[in-house]
């Protein structure tokens, strides 16, 4: 798939991520539109982006904003590429406390319906405007979704936050399938321990731990390597169904 000049859509785009592949693909020629909560900073940010850059301000889990995103995303051309990096962290909730009692069922579903829910959300809406493009270079339209290699080697405490990625990456070949009489291909990325706003919350220390433990090259992962990956699985028309752990050979420890 050729980026320049093409209609992107990136989900979360207003920081970490998001922002960090919105950049990238501009960088590339692309017209891209960032999608984020009202409440995000996205609006500066898309116009310190530049012309090619535009705001859409959305709840992935919610129909009709993400239809009303993807409209203004094709205004420039034909929407061919998502990246959907839109997300939440756990609840760092165990199954049972220390007095016995299970964890909260409204905090577990709610952290489903952001990671999961609203993957599927704007995957199914993405792919019903990439359905009706011509085919160019054998493609009508590539996706990039964000798993977290806690989908294979959750921690205690990430019980909603595991399962919801762990679908993300589940998801991802049967989507391939499904959408691939419609030349549209779907790949995941599943990131390690990454210098994103989540991870800024937390001490020196701690971060300074979490880059220590990853095998090579010892240090956290950058939202660029993360763009970098994001627009090579859109141009390469040969990856397909497939979720690769961006991690550096990090293997999460239990706790």
């Amino acid at each position: 798939m050729r980026i320049d000049g093409l209609s992107a859509l990136v989900t979360g785009g207003a920081s970490g991520l998001g922002l960090a592949t919105a950049k990238h693909l501009l960088e590339r020629g692309a017209f891209v539109t960032l999608v984020d909560l009202p409440t995000s900073d996205g609006e500066a940010v898309a116009k310190d982006l530049g012309a090619r850059a535009r705001f859409a301000p959305a709840d992935v889990t919610a129909e009709e904003e993400i239809s009303a995103a993807i409209a203004l995303a094709q205004e420039p051309g034909p929407l061919r590429a998502l990246v959907h990096c839109a997300g939440r962290g756990g609840d760092r909730t165990r199954i049972l406390d220390k007095e016995h009692r299970p964890g909260a069922l409204e905090s577990f579903e709610q952290v489903i319906r952001v990671n999961l829910v609203g993957t599927y959300n704007v995957l199914r809406l993405a792919a019903a405007a990439m359905s009706h493009n011509e085919v160019v270079d054998g493609d009508r339209g590539a996706c990039v979704l964000t798993a977290s290699v806690a989908a294979f080697d959750g921690q205690i405490g990430q019980t909603s936050y595991t399962a919801s990625k762990a679908a993300v990456h589940g998801l991802t070949l049967v989507a391939a399938r499904d959408l691939a009489s419609w030349q549209i291909r779907v790949n995941t990325i599943a990131p390690g321990t990454f210098d994103t706003p989540m991870l800024a919350r937390l001490r020196d220390d701690i971060r300074d731990g979490l880059a220590a433990s990853v095998p090579h090259p010892k240090r956290l992962g950058l939202p660029a390597d993360y763009a970098h990956l994001a627009v090579s699985l859109l141009e390469n028309s040969y990856l397909n169904g497939e979720t690769v752990r961006l991690d550096g050979a990090i293997r999460m420890a239990p706790r």
